[in-house]
């Protein structure tokens, strides 16, 4: 189990106030800045290829969600990222749809050359990620968490980095050590790009608790799950879901962190 109370990586985050540089994608920019703000970081929203190195340069942790591309971008994308290596800046990749598209794919190899401290995404796309599949259905998992451990822990072990495979039931690795985390709410899928937030949730919490990356994406993941259980149990649809979870993670305390994940270690399958 890791090593220190779950509550105290949030506590940390929230007496930094890390810079978070998200390129994320056009559907995402608000929510996931809203997102971060409400938990106690910093969101940057910053995609030219005149200022993402300089930027990069100066922020606690990057996040690189590859939603909504285009060249441009992509380009930016790969700068953010090689800064980021440069400078021992973690970063976040989150490969949406990587399964869709040869060009998702090909600007996916290229970033994973620049060592991603953690990358976060469904079974689909991780299991597409790691060549074992080539096609996936856009944003949408067509594998469960179950199906992609195996591929998660060869992915971790690869790329020497976090795997964290979320979904009904979430599955983070570093290839060595390996969780699985309960909670969330079924109206959680229904509201869009809440996935594209958590993985810049995680580089926040990464960007506070540097030398322990593992640790810090279980923290970021237990926050999501127990605040999206919390805004459920209020919450009459998609539209007052969103907000009641943006509410839960303002209120939500370290300790409420500590108690409240539905954490487990467990043994490779």
């Amino acid at each position: 189990m890791p090593s220190r109370p779950l509550g105290d990586y949030l506590s940390a985050l929230r007496a930094t106030t890390p810079l978070v540089h998200c390129i994320t994608n056009y559907v995402a920019m608000n929510s996931t800045a809203n997102l971060l703000l409400a938990t106690g970081a910093s969101p940057a929203m910053l995609h030219a290829q005149e200022e993402v190195a300089e930027f990069t340069a100066i922020s606690g942790a990057l996040s690189i969600n590859i939603g909504t591309l285009s060249s441009p971008w992509a380009d930016a994308m790969v700068i953010a990222a090689r800064t980021a290596q440069e400078n021992h800046i973690p970063w976040v990749l989150d490969p949406v749809a990587v399964g869709a598209t040869a060009f998702r794919q090909r600007l996916c190899e290229t970033l994973l050359a620049y060592q991603p401290c953690v990358i976060r995404g469904n079974a689909s796309e991780i299991q597409t990620l790691n060549g074992l599949t080539s096609q996936g259905r856009g944003v949408d998992a067509t594998a469960s968490t179950q199906e992609a451990t195996t591929t998660a822990i060869a992915l971790a072990q690869q790329h020497r980095c976090v795997v964290a495979v979320t979904g009904e039931t979430d599955f983070i690795t570093d290839g060595t050590n390996h969780y699985q985390l309960k909670g969330g709410h079924p109206l959680m899928p229904r509201v869009t790009t809440l996935g594209c937030g958590l993985s810049a949730l995680v580089a926040s919490f990464v960007a506070a608790n540097r030398e322990q990356p593992l640790e810090a994406s279980l923290a970021a993941l237990a926050c999501f799950s127990i605040a999206g259980s919390l805004a459920g149990e209020q919450a009459q649809g998609p539209g007052s879901f969103q907000v009641a979870l943006l509410d839960a993670l303002y209120q939500l305390t370290p300790d409420d962190l500590s108690t409240l994940a539905q954490l487990e270690a467990v043994h490779a399958v």
